[in-house]
């Protein structure tokens, strides 16, 4: 996968950089709110200017001081995306004069000797233009006037990057290899989703902190994983309609469910501790339904007190509380000590492969006769029902086609019988499967 010049936009609270990048990535990614601090985590999302693909992060608002308990990791987290960037795009709010955090973080980008543009915000009116000459006290250049909000002279700005790292168009940016494989973290608030990451990462790439809804935005980290390239996808915790409280907690859980449409492979956590309870069951309701792949994994197993038959008796209380489990991975896991952390990816990965697995008619028709004469369709209403043909018309997720003489009869036991059957003999497991029934 070709590595795209990364711009890190970092700026102190409330100074546009979440509507700056969704201007960027034309996608309203990152959550967007007159209140401080709403972005914790960086957020990367891709944008193409001039034929030239560029990788833009979003951070949080860096603050000199700690006066809660996210401010160190914030400045942790913009600290990393300063790293990493091959150009820092340094915002600051031009209706208002240059602040102690602004002086703090020009320091911060003086020390890492990076390319940098300096971008005046809300100047949305050329009569604000001026404000932008307060900013020069900060020894950083280029410095430009420029509102995120209208768009106005943003493309002069992304002018500026390009000259600045001296980009070419490289032509299409398609490179003929395979796509990423798209895995989301998904799970309630508070059950280890971030730590889970970041022990999957080995880095501190997201947030973690004790409070339950540190995660507010979906991330999307890219890394490669024994020479394959996996997309890595945290999210906000999904939670009752009835307990979401305010509005940027609905944007949250909106994206969550987004991440999860564009997944390839979800992984549900659940609370060890707390066990399988009903909005785990519409989480992965969710995910099924949607036809993704899918990964139960039980976290903070270090917290459960067990022997030699608790994990089969929590995984058979799973199934009981929710049957449509029964073909999907089990995994139980501790993020914290990273017990089993090593084999997610691995069945991850299997269960991405799985979901794109093409299977011949001649051998689906073979089992179907299996099928027929081992335990063929009931009569219903009096009808006799006679299935002739089965044929795969779809992959990622793989739909059955099923033709036969009364489709609508088909019971919903039956139904379930042949998912079930099929998953067993060619090897499904953790895929969603969709049966049609059709008249021939």
């Amino acid at each position: 996968m070709t590595k795209h010049p990364v711009i890190a936009i970092v700026g102190r609270p409330n100074v546009g950089k979440s509507t700056l990048f969704n201007r960027f990535i034309r996608v309203r990614k990152a959550v967007v709110d007159a209140t401080e601090g709403i972005t914790r985590d960086r957020i990367y999302g891709e944008m193409d200017w001039r034929g030239i693909s560029m990788t833009i992060v979003d951070t949080g608002g860096y603050i000199p001081e700690d006066t809660d308990i996210f401010n160190a990791a914030v400045r942790k987290q913009a600290r990393l995306a300063v790293e990493e960037a091959d150009l820092i795009l340094f915002l600051v709010d031009g209706r208002s004069e240059p602040t102690a955090s602004d002086m703090a973080l020009a320091r911060l980008i003086h020390e890492t000797g990076k390319p940098v543009v300096l971008g005046v915000n809300k100047c949305d009116h050329t009569r604000w233009d001026d404000q932008a000459y307060l900013y020069y006290e900060l020894g950083l250049e280029p410095v430009l006037p420029i509102s995120a909000l209208s768009g106005r002279l943003t493309g002069d700005l992304l002018d500026l990057i390009v000259e600045k790292l001296h980009l070419s168009p490289s032509g299409s940016g398609h490179t003929g290899e395979e796509e990423p494989l798209k895995i989301t973290i998904a799970g309630m608030p508070n059950v280890g989703k971030s730590s889970l990451m970041n022990a999957l990462l080995q880095k501190e790439q997201s947030i973690v902190t004790p409070v339950a809804g540190t995660t507010r935005d979906s991330i999307d980290t890219t890394f490669r994983w024994y020479g394959r390239d996996i997309i890595l996808i945290d999210t906000a915790g999904l939670r009752k309609r009835m307990r979401i409280k305010d509005q940027i907690e609905y944007f949250s859980t909106v994206r969550t469910h987004k991440a999860i449409q564009r997944s390839d492979v979800v992984l549900v956590v659940i609370d060890a501790v707390k066990g399988f309870g009903n909005q785990d069951k519409s989480i992965v309701d969710l995910v099924i339904k949607e036809g993704k792949g899918l990964v139960l994994l039980v976290n903070k197993w270090d917290l459960v007190e067990k022997d030699s038959n608790t994990m089969v008796e929590f995984g058979r209380t799973i199934v009981d509380a929710f049957p449509a489990l029964k073909g999907y991975p089990q995994l139980f896991i501790s993020a914290k000590t990273r017990q089993r952390v090593s084999r997610v990816l691995d069945l991850a990965w299997n269960v991405g492969e799985l979901r794109k697995k093409t299977i011949p008619t001649r051998d689906l028709n073979t089992w179907l006769q299996g099928i027929l004469q081992q335990n063929p369709p009931p009569a219903v209403h009096g009808r006799q029902l006679k299935m002739k043909f089965v044929s795969q018309v779809h992959r990622a997720p793989p739909i059955f086609a099923f033709f036969m003489n009364y489709p609508k009869l088909v019971p919903v036991q039956y139904r379930r019988y042949l998912e079930n059957r099929l998953r067993e003999a060619f090897d499904l497991e953790g895929v969603p499967i969709r049966l049609t029934f059709r008249k021939k």
